[in-house]
């Protein structure tokens, strides 16, 4: 694999960038591996890559019945942040925090992580006994954030309407490494460095059947053919329960979406992650200058991968109530992410 540096960028202007080559290999399917991943977004080709750096397993394929990260990591709002009350949600919450402040260089790619901080807004005082909790459970557990009063909350983001009479801004908890990375290139630089290793990134290749024999997997059935292998790893998001029903497993989740939404470009206007819990608003500001917001859940089962004007004058209203001001930009498009859930939002315990 060729190294990205400054230096190679120079080298590559004095020759008209005549010497890149791909960033992975477009592989083509064999018949047989030790494992089989479904899904090459973010998890997926993140799941290959510490199986081929921690256990020195490479003989993998990702499979992907479209185009690498054109699921639900192409389909976020980029958040980072490990602000969990639980002890199990802040451990792997933090872990997943913390790969990211060295991701770019583990992978000699610019995943663009932007420790920017995220503020959870809090506005009833419930909220910010809860927060409080949190901040305290936080430290317990080695997590960095602490509650801020509402004279901090509108000095780190001017825009915000703190006195607003039906939701005042009574603080927040503030994680300062929290933020925001490009989802798409955190895909891109996993999946160059599993290349890299040998492994094999499959793209248009839909898995239509998993491949049982005397209780154990064998293999999956694809439109490009059947693959055998050992393990067979479902890292699908909210497919998960379809691709689960080939084997014969009924996972109690259901999949709903989430939507978001992006700005025409603007001058910086916010700093930092916020959130609006009383909302169901979040927003940050892209590189390029785009708002991205989004809200809640749609609370009707669906695979659908788009939006809809309910929750998009939802999420609208949710965000002139706290910053008025972004009620003169632009919106330019939004999208859909399918999300896996419990019907009660409690873990699965098997």
């Amino acid at each position: 694999m060729k190294k990205y540096s400054v230096f190679a960028v120079a080298r590559e202007a004095m020759r008209h960038h005549t010497g890149w080559t791909r960033a992975w290999r477009d592989a083509q399917p064999k018949k047989r591996y030790d494992v089989i991943i479904v899904g090459a977004g973010g998890h997926g080709l993140a799941t290959a890559y510490y199986l081929g750096k921690n256990f020195g397993i490479s003989n993998v394929a990702v499979l992907e019945k479209g185009w690498l990260g054109g699921g639900n990591t192409g389909r976020n709002t980029t958040i980072i942040r490990s602000n969990y009350l639980q002890d199990p949600s802040a451990a792997i919450y933090e872990k997943a925090r913390s790969l990211y402040e060295t991701m770019s260089q583990d992978l000699n790619y610019n995943v663009m992580f932007s420790p920017r901080g995220v503020i959870m807004l809090a506005q009833t005082e419930h909220e910010v006994r809860g927060y409080k909790r949190t901040a305290h459970a936080n430290a317990l557990q080695g997590v960095t954030t602490e509650f801020i009063g509402p004279d901090r909350v509108k000095q780190l983001v001017p825009i915000i309407n703190i006195d607003g009479p039906r939701y005042p801004v009574l603080g927040g908890l503030w994680q300062a490494r929290g933020g925001t990375a490009r989802h798409d290139a955190v895909a891109w630089g996993y999946a160059r460095a599993c290349s890299d290793m040998g492994m094999d990134i499959i793209q248009q290749c839909e898995v239509t059947g998993i491949d049982i024999e005397n209780g154990q997997v064998r293999g999956v059935q694809t439109t490009r053919g059947a693959i055998r292998a050992k393990k067979v790893a479902i890292v699908t998001a909210g497919r998960s329960g379809q691709v689960a029903a080939m084997a014969g497993m009924r996972l109690p989740i259901e999949s709903h979406v989430l939507q978001a939404f992006v700005t025409e470009g603007l001058k910086p206007v916010i700093d930092h992650v916020v959130s609006f819990g009383m909302g169901h608003f979040y927003i940050s500001q892209s590189d390029k200058g785009g708002l991205v917001f989004g809200g809640d859940l749609d609370f009707y089962a669906s695979y659908a991968q788009r939006g809809n004007m309910p929750m998009l004058e939802h999420v609208m209203e949710a965000g002139m109530t706290l910053m008025p001001m972004i009620g003169k930009s632009r919106v330019l498009r939004s999208w859909g992410g399918i999300m896996d859930m419990t019907p009660d939002g409690s873990p699965i315990i098997d």
